[in-house]
């Protein structure tokens, strides 16, 4: 593309050479585009001047168009279509959408909800592809330059800028290996904190750090309380199965990733009630507003929330109260 050469060519002109091609005739073409005939006849001296070429010149029959009108006409349907599709406000059906959607998610929400919703788009958007990351900087800054399209985080107040679909949400839990010494004893916060943990970073991280506070560890702090940690990661597999061959603890959901836990042989068990905490962790789609009036990325959040929906109408009624992913 040449910017400076297009900078100086009214793209009017296309219009009205179509046209002209298309009546071979400058009285008929002046009536089709309702300007009058003096002013098609400067238009098309513009056009000659624009290829030095005579483009229609007279005849028996009106205007023929020479050589190098026959080739710009063989070019210009197809041109000033996709000119139109650019500046019209036309909906893109998911089924012809060709390019990548990029989106953020912790990875144990993605082992659930991403393999479901890559079934939705190879049937109704085949040329699409969903782009998956669990590890990025601030998300709020990622979705605001663009290097994201969506972020399944933490429901909480956003800028301005930015949208929230909710999503449902977990409750937070207790996990260990069946046949730990707390799988079939009273959970208490006291109990609890005998043993080493896990912290797996159940939500979307910049970097890694035992000195990390998470939710859980800012509820044992307002009780005067601390945990010990053993392994800090944000690998879902590594988190399971070091809780799987030690006695170490780690917060979980109640819920969800039931493949995973029964693999694993996980415990769960309800955080005690002492902690005096609300566990359940509402979630929701955050999107930035320069994404806001995309049909696709309309479609994309729509197709995720049916996912989660079908997710929930199958669980048991009692499942549900505890869990809507």
């Amino acid at each position: 593309m040449d910017p400076v050469t297009l900078s100086r060519v009214d793209l009017n002109l296309l219009v009205s050479l179509q046209v002209l091609l298309e009546e071979r005739n400058v009285t008929r073409a002046a009536a089709r585009l309702f300007i009058t005939q003096p002013a098609m006849s400067k238009t098309l001296q513009r056009l000659r001047d624009l290829y030095r070429d005579p483009l229609l010149v007279r005849s028996g029959r009106g205007l023929a168009p020479t050589p190098k009108a026959q080739e710009l006409q063989r070019q210009l349907p197809e041109v000033l279509a996709r000119v139109s599709d650019l500046v019209r406000n036309k909906e893109i059906s998911p089924m012809k959408f060709t390019g990548e959607v990029r989106m953020a998610m912790p990875e144990f929400l993605a082992v659930l909800i991403v393999p479901r919703l890559v079934q939705i788009l190879n049937q109704e958007a085949p040329n699409l592809t969903l782009a998956v990351a669990s590890e990025l900087g601030s998300y709020v800054q990622e979705l605001e330059e663009g290097t994201v399209d969506f972020a399944i985080e933490r429901e909480e107040e956003l800028p301005s800028d930015f949208d929230s679909t909710p999503l449902g949400g977990f409750t937070l839990a207790c996990w260990m290996r069946r046949g730990h010494p707390l799988a079939d004893d009273e959970l208490t916060v006291e109990r609890m904190l005998r043993y080493k943990w896990v912290h797996y970073y159940m939500l979307n991280t910049e970097s890694i750090s035992s000195r990390s506070s998470t939710l859980f560890d800012q509820w044992l702090a307002r009780q005067g309380y601390t945990r010990e940690k053993l392994l800090v990661t944000t690998q879902l597999m590594t988190a399971l199965d070091t809780v799987y061959n030690t006695d170490c603890l780690m917060i979980g959901s109640l819920q969800d990733l039931e493949v995973e836990g029964e693999f694993y042989d996980i415990v769960r068990k309800p955080l005690p009630e002492s902690l005096q905490v609300e566990p359940f962790f509402p979630l929701g789609i955050v999107s930035h507003r320069r994404t806001a009036t995309s049909p696709m990325h309309r479609w994309i959040i729509n197709k995720t929330v049916q996912v989660v929906d079908d997710m929930r109408s199958e669980r048991a009624p009692d499942e549900q109260q505890e869990l809507v992913l």
